[in-house]
């Protein structure tokens, strides 16, 4: 079935607080999703994020956002004023999240809605956390430990903390027992909120698409609660970590930095974590993106301590086992791979045996060899064609910085000649509507024809990353009018 989709953050969602979240501007972006004629939202990752903010560095691979919870929800309960949301400084811009003053201030009113709540008058709050407990009180006492230390890292921890002795581990939880109930609580509004929004969507015709990174954090409640998961050694040190070699961009690689998986203890357990992990993902969203497929393939393991990627090398994944396990397990195991970048013949050959659509962007496909994989003549159905997406320029930063030759090519194969910079947007967005490929997600910022003050993520850069925020009445019904009209045309209007 075609059909076509957007991809907004949640954090880039118009809101009073500071930062996109499960309010009811979130709602409304809904509503305006259907008058568009969309059938899916795609999403960031939802997980709770500490240094440099980024979704795909998380703290714990099952935990929710706390930056997420709507506020207005404890205003309407009693557990805020209104006049104390309103008082906290959340940035000078609406256009852009100010991370630190989120971080002052959000903490702060979530803790004084702790204190005011009373969890023996909420039923579902022992059922919740009845039924998360197999990561749940891991990632509340690992959060609870961390702020105690000063929010170091759990390798910079006492020894005994760090390895988990029982008695440590005891004595932790009963001290900080008030803290770790503040994370409990954390965690169950952002669950039941998340609740809300998705049902409504859902009931709305509308699906999500969440998106999975491959690797977690090196510093998470994962790796501290699990290390057995990790090539660590019997001292609890990486052996390895994760990135990518040299080549054209980087002439040292990239050091990401993440733990490596141990995957013969994964196959020895069944792949246990993993089906834990994807089934908990099946229930938040309707389809996953599994960030960086290819490492289930092969993932490239650099020496722990090496300052650069140089001197890693390719091990073997886990392939099409893992996902034959999953399947079993998982009825309602619906994926895209994420299978961009240099793939090898091997990581085709697992996309096309798991039967997972892959990705076609089309900010790829015009070069000078005019012979790119991302040309749309090249597609087949079993894929998802996106203009860009959150790690790319927008499309109008995009087609500015194009070069001569390269834009003559992308204007001659989208009839865009001698058009303005906006119809040319408009155009590599119809030329993904009009794409044989079963799904088309477009990122908002094109619909909008923004530059690049309004990208998302540049990968390999710090300090201005995930900020972006869509401003209250910047989507307009103009654009949801030429959004629809385009579904429509192209067959992808499911109402």
């Amino acid at each position: 079935m075609r059909a076509s989709g957007v991809l907004l953050p949640i954090s880039s969602i118009p809101s009073n607080y500071g930062i996109g979240c499960f309010s009811k501007e979130a709602f409304g972006f809904v509503d305006q999703l259907v008058r568009g004629g969309q059938t899916y939202w795609q999403i960031l990752p939802l997980g709770p994020t500490g240094f440099g903010d980024s979704p795909y560095q998380a703290f714990s691979t099952f935990a929710g956002n706390p930056y997420f919870i709507d506020l207005e929800v404890f205003i309407r309960e009693g557990l805020l004023m209104e006049w104390e949301c309103h008082n906290c400084d959340w940035g000078g811009s609406e256009s852009y999240v100010d991370y630190e003053k989120i971080y002052n201030n959000r903490f702060r009113l979530l803790r004084m809605a702790f204190e005011r709540w009373d969890a023996g008058r909420d039923a579902e709050y022992q059922r919740f956390v009845d039924k998360n407990n197999f990561w749940l009180e891991d990632y509340c006492l690992y959060m609870a430990i961390k702020n105690d230390q000063g929010g170091a890292g759990w390798l910079d921890w006492p020894e005994a903390l760090k390895t988990r002795d029982p008695k440590a581990i005891k004595e932790a939880s009963e001290r900080l027992n008030t803290e770790v109930r503040f994370y409990r609580f954390q965690q169950y509004w952002f669950f039941k909120q998340w609740c809300w929004l998705k049902t409504y969507a859902n009931n709305c015709g509308i699906k999500i698409i969440g998106d999975v990174p491959f690797y977690v954090a090196f510093d998470c409640a994962d790796t501290w609660a699990n290390p057995a998961l990790f090539q660590f050694d019997k001292d609890i040190k990486p052996k390895a970590v994760a990135g990518c070699p040299p080549d054209g961009f980087s002439a040292t690689g990239q050091l990401w930095g993440n733990p490596v998986y141990d995957w013969d203890y994964h196959k020895k357990t069944n792949y246990a974590w993993w089906i834990e992990r994807m089934r908990h993902c099946m229930e938040l969203y309707d389809v996953v993106r599994i960030d960086h497929f290819r490492g289930f393939d092969e993932y490239y393991a650099i020496p722990y301590g090496d300052p650069t990627a140089e001197f890693g090398k390719w091990e073997k994944g886990p392939g099409l086992e893992l996902f034959d396990v999953l399947r079993e397990n998982i009825p309602t195991l619906d994926v895209i791979a994420e299978d961009l970048g240099y793939l090898t013949e091997t990581v085709l050959k697992l996309v096309r045996d798991t039967g997972f659509p892959g990705m076609k962007v089309l900010q790829f496909a015009f070069d000078a060899s005019q012979n790119s994989t991302y040309l749309p003549h090249k597609y087949d159905h079993n894929s998802i064609v996106y203009t860009g997406t959150h790690d790319n320029e927008t499309t109008r930063g995009w087609f500015e910085h194009l070069s001569d030759y390269d834009r003559k090519f992308m204007q001659a194969y989208t009839n865009c000649k001698d058009k303005p910079v906006e119809e040319c947007v408009w155009s590599l967005i119809r030329t993904a509507m009009a794409s044989v490929s079963d799904l088309a997600v477009i990122p908002i910022q094109d619909f909008l024809c923004l530059g690049n003050e309004a990208r998302m993520n540049a990968p390999a850069t710090f300090g201005n990353n995930w900020k972006w925020r869509l401003t209250k009445g910047q989507l307009t019904e103009e654009t949801l009018g030429r959004m629809l009209a385009l579904t429509r045309l192209y067959g992808r209007a499911t109402r």
